[in-house]
Protein backbone atom coordinates (compact mmCIF):
# COMPACT_ATOMS: atom_id res chain seq x y z
CA UNK A 1 0.00 0.00 0.00
CA UNK A 2 1.15 3.52 -0.81
CA UNK A 3 0.37 6.70 1.09
CA UNK A 4 1.04 10.34 0.33
CA UNK A 5 0.88 12.45 3.47
CA UNK A 6 0.73 16.22 3.07
CA UNK A 7 1.51 18.90 5.59
CA UNK A 8 1.56 22.68 5.57
CA UNK A 9 -1.01 24.98 4.09
CA UNK A 10 -3.33 27.19 6.05
CA UNK A 11 -4.14 30.88 5.95
CA UNK A 12 -1.89 33.73 4.89
CA UNK A 13 -2.34 37.38 4.00
CA UNK A 14 -1.80 38.56 0.42
CA UNK A 15 1.90 38.85 -0.33
CA UNK A 16 2.76 36.22 2.23
CA UNK A 17 4.39 32.81 1.95
CA UNK A 18 3.47 29.24 2.78
CA UNK A 19 5.22 25.91 2.44
CA UNK A 20 3.73 22.54 1.59
CA UNK A 21 5.36 19.16 1.93
CA UNK A 22 4.33 15.67 0.92
CA UNK A 23 5.96 12.41 1.91
CA UNK A 24 5.35 9.14 0.11
CA UNK A 25 5.62 5.81 1.86
CA UNK A 26 4.90 2.18 1.19
CA UNK A 27 5.88 -0.40 -1.37
CA UNK A 28 7.59 1.98 -3.83
CA UNK A 29 10.28 1.12 -6.32
CA UNK A 30 10.81 4.50 -7.98
CA UNK A 31 8.87 7.77 -8.15
CA UNK A 32 9.24 9.18 -11.65
CA UNK A 33 7.31 12.40 -11.14
CA UNK A 34 6.03 14.24 -8.09
CA UNK A 35 3.89 17.32 -8.22
CA UNK A 36 1.25 19.59 -6.85
CA UNK A 37 -2.22 20.22 -8.22
CA UNK A 38 -5.02 22.50 -7.12
CA UNK A 39 -8.76 22.22 -7.24
CA UNK A 40 -11.59 24.64 -6.56
CA UNK A 41 -15.11 23.47 -5.68
CA UNK A 42 -16.91 22.27 -8.79
CA UNK A 43 -13.85 22.64 -10.99
CA UNK A 44 -11.29 20.28 -12.45
CA UNK A 45 -8.02 19.56 -10.72
CA UNK A 46 -5.22 21.40 -12.49
CA UNK A 47 -1.47 21.18 -12.32
CA UNK A 48 0.53 23.74 -10.34
CA UNK A 49 4.04 22.33 -10.59
CA UNK A 50 5.82 19.04 -11.21
CA UNK A 51 9.36 17.76 -10.81
CA UNK A 52 10.87 14.62 -12.27
CA UNK A 53 13.29 12.25 -10.58
CA UNK A 54 16.18 13.93 -12.44
CA UNK A 55 15.08 17.39 -11.34
CA UNK A 56 13.25 18.73 -14.38
CA UNK A 57 10.64 21.22 -13.21
CA UNK A 58 7.49 22.49 -14.87
CA UNK A 59 5.19 25.23 -13.61
CA UNK A 60 1.79 26.55 -14.49
CA UNK A 61 2.11 30.01 -16.05
CA UNK A 62 0.18 31.58 -13.19
CA UNK A 63 2.78 30.56 -10.59
CA UNK A 64 6.07 30.99 -12.45
CA UNK A 65 8.47 33.13 -10.46
CA UNK A 66 6.43 32.82 -7.26
CA UNK A 67 6.32 29.11 -6.42
CA UNK A 68 9.24 26.72 -6.18
CA UNK A 69 8.94 22.96 -6.29
CA UNK A 70 11.67 20.69 -5.01
CA UNK A 71 12.08 17.08 -3.99
CA UNK A 72 14.39 14.87 -1.99
CA UNK A 73 14.44 11.53 -3.75
CA UNK A 74 15.91 9.47 -0.94
CA UNK A 75 13.16 10.74 1.37
CA UNK A 76 10.43 10.36 -1.28
CA UNK A 77 9.35 13.88 -0.39
CA UNK A 78 8.23 16.83 -2.48
CA UNK A 79 7.98 20.44 -1.34
CA UNK A 80 6.22 23.52 -2.65
CA UNK A 81 7.44 26.91 -1.46
CA UNK A 82 4.71 29.45 -2.18
CA UNK A 83 5.72 33.12 -2.23
CA UNK A 84 3.95 36.36 -3.09
CA UNK A 85 0.61 34.68 -2.64
CA UNK A 86 -2.58 36.36 -3.76
CA UNK A 87 -6.27 35.56 -3.20
CA UNK A 88 -6.41 33.80 -6.60
CA UNK A 89 -4.09 31.15 -5.17
CA UNK A 90 -6.77 30.04 -2.72
CA UNK A 91 -7.67 26.41 -3.32
CA UNK A 92 -7.22 22.89 -2.06
CA UNK A 93 -3.75 21.66 -3.05
CA UNK A 94 -3.09 17.99 -3.76
CA UNK A 95 0.18 16.11 -3.88
CA UNK A 96 0.63 13.70 -6.78
CA UNK A 97 3.15 10.95 -7.40
CA UNK A 98 3.64 8.66 -10.40
CA UNK A 99 5.68 5.62 -9.55
CA UNK A 100 6.61 2.04 -10.13
CA UNK A 101 6.20 -0.52 -7.41
CA UNK A 102 8.20 -3.60 -6.52
CA UNK A 103 5.75 -6.10 -8.03
CA UNK A 104 5.22 -4.46 -11.45
CA UNK A 105 6.86 -2.27 -14.07
CA UNK A 106 3.53 -0.53 -14.65
CA UNK A 107 3.22 3.07 -13.55
CA UNK A 108 0.84 3.88 -10.75
CA UNK A 109 -0.54 7.27 -9.77
CA UNK A 110 -1.42 8.32 -6.23
CA UNK A 111 -2.85 11.42 -4.59
CA UNK A 112 -2.55 13.01 -1.21
CA UNK A 113 -5.55 13.91 0.88
CA UNK A 114 -5.42 17.61 -0.01
CA UNK A 115 -4.57 20.65 2.06
CA UNK A 116 -6.38 23.98 2.08
CA UNK A 117 -4.51 27.14 1.17
CA UNK A 118 -6.37 30.37 1.86
CA UNK A 119 -5.04 33.80 0.94
CA UNK A 120 -7.06 36.69 2.29
CA UNK A 121 -6.78 39.85 4.29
Amino acid sequence: QVQLVESGGGWVQPGGSLGLSCAASGDILSIRTMGWYRQAPGKERVVVATVTIDGKRNYADSVKGRLIISRVNVQKTVYLQMNSLNPEDTDVYYCNARMTRSFSWSEYEYWGQGTQVTVSS
